[in-house]
């Protein structure tokens, strides 16, 4: 986690928000269930990303529009653009 964001991510409010979005999504992978897979989602991610100049507008950081919930796999491929040589089952434990 980026140092500028740390903040935000301990807040009560984006608790609160990140918890009823993945409620909402039966905390599932958003981008897994697309393609017919059940996966555990775990991570609610920004689709614009936050950086230090938007951080503290709430149409971003806060925005139920601007989240998706992920599974560890989908978000690294997102931030990385590559697959991990390993995955994760759904309790969290890697897969070789």
């Amino acid at each position: 986690m980026k140092d500028y964001a740390a903040k935000l991510y301990k807040t009560k409010k984006w608790q609160d928000v990140r918890n009823a979005y993945a409620a909402s999504k039966g905390h599932l992978c958003e981008r897994c269930l697309a393609k017919g897979i059940y996966k555990p989602g775990v991570l609610v991610h920004h689709k614009i990303y936050i950086s230090p100049e938007n951080i503290s507008d709430p149409a971003i950081a806060l925005n139920p529009d601007n989240l998706e919930l992920l599974c560890r796999d989908c978000h690294y491929e997102e931030h990385f653009g590559k697959k991990l040589r390993y995955h994760f089952d759904e309790y969290g434990r890697v897969i070789v």
